[in-house]
């Protein structure tokens, strides 16, 4: 929980792993349990090994990779093998992507977009320096202060992918020397948000993927536990700066916190919390701008909020949080007929465009006609307008309408499985504060409504009061 130490952290169970990791999902989550369970019976003591990852705030000046090499060296006086991800220094990656658009000549025409058609590869290997630059100088600072240390880009790992540049997936980490090196007192600083794809050619995980370089990393390593270091000190029941009341999580599960990410929460890559589900890994989120040199109590406090699987959580509120999201956008097609094939004529088009589409409710049929509304993220909302446009004809619709003018509330909690009634307290709790729901899905652990942009405070504020988390 949220005042337990470090020092029990530490010596929790982790999850054995091949020297030689293959990324992909297909390990479930059950065996996932069962690898950190046997870890826990096997466990003899040894060095405790770490993997630490650093954002863009954090690593923003230099003055701030000193303040990084502090927290590093402190896990090293303690006597743990460390490897540190660190991602390009803040706001960085957004001038290196300028820079490709503006040789590229890259314009907006009308407000809209234009698609940029230059060469991935090249664009991977303009975008993934911001990370070589952190890395080299967070080297050079744990040098300066006595601590033995060496920079590794994703390609000297190496660290490899497949060949979709721009959005890579990880296929394999190679981790034997880094590893050595690691186990004989060198801290490995490690590039994060890139790789090797074929042919030799750097690639990038995109946007967010140095959380998951340090998973899989951690996972390769078989490391005890991968501590994502951010500007926040940990996982909150909500954004604290609509519930000032909001608080933080000692402990979520990856259920829990996969949903979170998803549906709103910036906390982590939501790609990195599935990674961490399937291989067992341990995530530590905790702030780089805690003082690295607290003790005792003071430590105990700053230690964040553990993401673990669900057997190590002793008690829990039926809903453990509450997420929005301002960033989605409704379309709404009229009058379609009702009949075999016709929802496959509107979704496969916004597939193969890569337009993600998120919740969709369709509406009784009238007369051999119905409705059908879905959301897709607002940035690809002009996109999905274009789409379905083109596929009219094919598709059959008398009307297409859509608005950026909607959010995203969700309440999330894995105590939904074995309590009934939450939908209705939700619904009815939005009802008497006069907020509509436009669309709603649900999982087993999650329940989200699609209501109008300008009452999304207020329902965040009100499902925290109904849900006790307004109190610790």
């Amino acid at each position: 929980m949220a005042g337990e130490g470090e020092a029990r952290l530490r010596a929790a169970p982790a999850v054995s792993m091949k020297n030689c990791f293959l990324a992909g999902l297909g390990a479930g989550h059950a065996a996932a349990m069962g690898r950190w369970r046997l870890r826990a019976r096997a466990r003899e003591e040894r060095v405790t090994l770490l993997v630490l990852k650093f954002g863009g705030t954090s690593v923003a000046d230099v003055d701030r990779i000193r303040n990084v090499a502090a927290h590093v060296k402190r896990e090293v006086d303690a006597g743990n093998a460390c490897a540190v991800v660190v991602s390009a220094m803040a706001g960085q990656t957004n001038q290196l992507v300028a820079w490709v658009e503006e040789a590229w000549g890259f314009k907006l025409n009308n407000g809209t977009q234009v698609s940029a058609m230059y060469d991935a590869r090249e664009y991977d290997a303009v975008v993934a320096s911001g990370e070589q630059v952190t890395s080299g100088l967070l080297a050079i600072v744990l040098q300066s202060i006595g601590v033995k240390a060496r920079s590794w880009q994703g390609w000297q790992i190496p660290l490899s992918t497949d060949s979709a540049h721009r959005a890579a997936r990880i296929t394999g980490v190679a981790v034997d020397t880094l590893k050595a090196r690691m186990m004989n007192g060198e801290v490995a600083v490690v590039a994060g948000f890139q790789g090797l794809a074929p042919e030799n050619r750097i690639s990038t995980l995109g946007r967010g993927g140095s959380d998951t370089s340090a998973v899989a990393l951690a996972a390769a390593l078989d490391a005890d536990r991968c501590d994502i270091y951010t500007d926040v000190d940990g996982v909150y029941t909500t954004d604290p700066r609509i519930v000032p009341k909001a608080h933080r999580l000692g402990r979520i599960s990856y259920e829990e916190m996969l949903e979170m990410a998803s549906q709103g929460a910036k906390v982590l890559q939501t790609r990195s919390v599935e990674l961490a589900m399937q291989r067992g890994v341990r995530v530590l989120v905790r702030s780089s701008f805690d003082p690295p040199d607290l003790k005792g109590a003071e430590a105990a406090e700053a230690c964040g909020t553990l993401v673990c699987n669900e057997d190590e959580i002793v008690e829990q509120n039926v809903v453990s949080g509450i997420a929005y999201a301002r960033d989605e956008a409704k379309v709404t097609l009229l009058k379609i007929a009702d009949k075999p094939g016709v929802a496959a004529q509107v979704f496969c088009p916004l597939a193969d465009a890569n337009i993600n589409v998120d919740m969709i409710v369709q509406n009784v049929s009238e007369d051999g006609f119905t409705d059908l509304t879905f959301t897709v993220q607002s940035a690809d909302f002009d996109r999905a307008i274009e789409v379905l446009k083109k596929s009219r004809e094919s598709i059959g619709y008398a009307d297409l309408r859509g608005s950026s003018d909607v959010a995203k509330i969700s309440a999330i909690g894995v105590g939904m499985r074995s309590h009934a009634g939450v939908a209705s307290q939700m619904f009815s709790a939005l009802a008497e504060k006069g907020i509509n729901i436009e669309a709603i899905s649900t999982s087993e652990i999650k329940i989200s409504v699609l209501i109008d942009a300008a009452y999304a405070e207020l329902a965040v504020r009100t499902l925290h009061s109904l849900f006790g988390l307004d109190s610790r």
